[in-house]
């Protein structure tokens, strides 16, 4: 899980891109499964409008579970993409065109998740659809 989630080497197919898209999904759900349990646990506050919040230490368990799922997909979404690009012949930098404003996030699905790789060896390894 860990060279399939977070190490840029290699390549990726579409197939395999989006059981990463699945994953990240998972763990979103179970991040925020955790969330609602530690907001049982933890005291809060609940104001007039509705809002929920957490203040002073009792804020710290809630901090080191949305940074660390923040940090674990941000890695684990830019290996993927490049691995992605990988497969495309093309170098991991293209993930940097989704900060492209309008067009770039558009431009990064189509590329990575629908459009077919390279057939065949290249230099960035073996074609994962014949292994």
């Amino acid at each position: 899980m860990k060279q399939f989630l977070f190490s840029a080497q290699g390549r990726f197919n579409r197939a395999k891109f989006w059981k990463a898209v699945l994953y990240y999904i998972a763990a979103g759900v179970v991040v925020g499964v955790l969330a609602l349990l530690l907001s049982m646990i933890i005291p809060s506050q609940v104001a007039e409008d509705g809002t929920y919040s957490v203040t002073g230490v009792a804020a710290i368990p809630y901090l080191i579970l949305i940074f660390g799922y923040f940090i674990a997909l941000l890695w684990s979404g830019i290996a993927v993409g490049i691995k992605r690009y990988h497969d495309r012949d093309k170098s991991g930098w293209w993930v940097l065109i989704q900060f492209v404003p309008f067009i770039g996030a558009i431009w990064y699905i189509v590329e990575t998740g629908f459009l077919t790789g390279t057939s065949g060896p290249n230099r960035f390894g073996s074609d994962p659809l014949a292994q």
